[in-house]
């Protein structure tokens, strides 16, 4: 497999995730990158994408908190380059919406009312996401000790 089809392919996964397709690419440039960053006219023209679409992608990819903007000293141009542990980040960013999916489950249980086949799928959704809100904080913390030591 070629780095050109591992961005395209990142562009596709990603706006499957509620990215855009440049945003998506951009992760790939940025993981597969020699040095790591880019400029956005590089980051532009490396994806061939207009400028303003570019624009529009590192602001959503700063936004969410999966890249980071920094100057070089002398530099006249930004460069971007992936958050530190981003995927950690990013993970734990979407840790925060268990708890809206368990509440949400626990506004249909009070809705359904006693009826047990529509309560059963709510309590399966309730219960899931609770367990995940429980389990997930160990992982993270286990992964942040093997992340170090690498």
């Amino acid at each position: 497999m070629s780095v050109e089809r591992f961005v395209e392919d990142a562009g596709l996964f990603y706006a499957r995730l509620g990215l855009s397709r440049t945003a998506g690419r951009v992760m790939g440039w940025l993981l597969t990158a020699e040095s790591g960053s880019a400029d956005a006219p590089e980051l532009a023209e490396g994806l061939a994408v207009a400028k303003s679409s570019m624009s529009i992608a590192l602001r959503q990819l700063e936004q969410t908190g999966l890249v980071e903007r920094f100057r070089v000293r002398g530099a006249r141009r930004d460069r971007y380059r992936l958050a530190e542990d981003v995927f950690a980040r990013a993970f734990r960013a979407k840790m925060a919406e268990f708890e809206g999916f368990r509440a949400l489950a626990e506004q249909g249980l009070n809705a359904v009312g006693d009826d047990p086949v529509r309560r059963r799928r709510l309590e399966l959704m309730r219960d899931m996401y609770a367990f995940m809100m429980d389990r997930f904080p160990a992982l993270l913390e286990e992964w942040d000790e093997l992340r170090d030591k690498r």
